[in-house]
């Protein structure tokens, strides 16, 4: 992730370029917050995204700070899964597995909120050394640059899902289809923008390298 200087994090973030002037009150005012927020990534506990996420939404109504803490989010980005039988199944997945994005002004109270969630670990950002002691010591939350976020919420949106290949070089694997259904071997090239792979096949008793498509082969663990 990319972080800002204190000269940058004064910039406008180019998505909130609006002509304020034709809006109601409510979408001004709102625009207005948004110009002064920043995006910052929060590190939390492994598999708890989601359950940080909605705890936080739920504080920041009960705390009353959604001046300051404008939106969370999950960036993920659309995949195709290869399942046993062969099928593409679409899914998602995250960008930055284990961090939470957030868009806040940054003030003592919205930190604290923030960091008094439940599985919530530390923001992101650069470190102060103690004066005194051993010791880590105190995070300073560093705002993502605008060039850092416009690049991770255009993922978010690509059309086309991406293919999720889970094999890789070494991989052992069974084919599960076409002459060869049933031989067992070893992955020693994939080309994922093809949909197929190269594998050693032992036939009549030799290693052969043969070329299948990515659904014709299961992954044995």
């Amino acid at each position: 992730m990319t972080y800002t200087t204190e000269e940058e994090s004064q910039e406008m973030d180019p998505r909130d370029l609006v002509d304020l002037e034709v809006l109601g009150e409510d979408e001004y005012n709102r625009k207005a917050l948004l110009k002064q927020s920043r995006w910052y990534a929060v590190q939390v506990a492994s598999g708890c995204e989601k359950r940080v996420k909605m705890n936080l939404e739920q504080r920041i109504q009960t705390l009353d700070v959604s001046n300051r803490i404008l939106d969370v989010q999950i960036p993920e980005t659309p995949i195709l899964k290869h399942q046993k039988d062969g099928k593409a199944k679409e899914g998602s997945e995250k960008v930055f597995p284990g961090y939470v994005l957030i868009r806040m002004i940054m003030d003592d109270d919205a930190w604290q909120v923030i960091k008094n969630t439940p599985h919530v670990i530390n923001f992101v950002g650069s470190e102060q050394k103690r004066r005194y002691g051993r010791g880590r010591g105190h995070v300073k939350p560093m705002p993502l640059a605008h060039s850092e976020v416009e690049r991770i919420f255009k993922r978010t949106q690509e059309q086309e899902p991406v293919r999720k290949i889970n094999l890789a070089t070494g991989d052992k694997i069974m084919v599960l289809s076409g002459p060869f259904k049933e031989f067992e071997g070893e992955v020693v090239e994939v080309s994922a923008e093809r949909n197929k792979l190269k594998a050693l096949l032992s036939i009549f008793g030799r290693e052969t390298p043969v070329e299948l498509e990515i659904v014709q082969v299961q992954k044995i663990e």
